[in-house]
């Protein structure tokens, strides 16, 4: 297989835009986790440990995405260098590893996705339940 320095150079864009994208996911997890911990401590509840125990599993997820994103960007920068000096087959299993790496963070991206999913219908369900509660006056 011939590498030139401009394929894994394609990597770099995208890889960006996704660790930014899961930045993002961290950073909207947290302000969920710092909401809850306040309804925690304002009216403490049975209710919070599915969320918690979800929230948990996600922030996992996100760290795994980062940590394999971080590590194909690593590893397919190092193919570059290996590509500039001439290192040809070195430089294709790395480049090989770096897009294992890469597969390996989206698949962590869409267990995470599943989870998110899940965690929004636990809402909806007892938004669900709560409307079919019959309406008295003192409400």
């Amino acid at each position: 297989m011939q590498l030139d320095i401009t394929t894994p150079a394609l990597f770099f864009p995208t890889v960006s835009l996704l660790l930014l994208a899961y930045t993002n996911r961290f950073l909207a997890l947290a302000v969920v986790i710092r909401q809850l911990f306040a309804q925690y401590q304002a009216a403490p509840d049975k209710r919070y440990l599915k969320q918690i125990s979800s929230l948990r599993a996600r922030i996992r997820l996100v760290r795994n995405m980062q940590f394999y994103g971080v590590l194909s960007l690593l590893l397919c920068t190092v193919c570059m260098f290996l590509i500039f000096i001439r290192s040809d087959v070195a430089a294709v299993w790395l480049f090989i590893a770096s897009m294992i790496s890469m597969l390996t963070s989206l698949v962590f991206s869409l267990w995470e996705i599943h989870l998110s999913v899940d965690a929004i219908d636990v809402h909806l369900s007892d938004i669900e339940k709560d409307c079919n509660k019959p309406y008295t006056a003192a409400q």
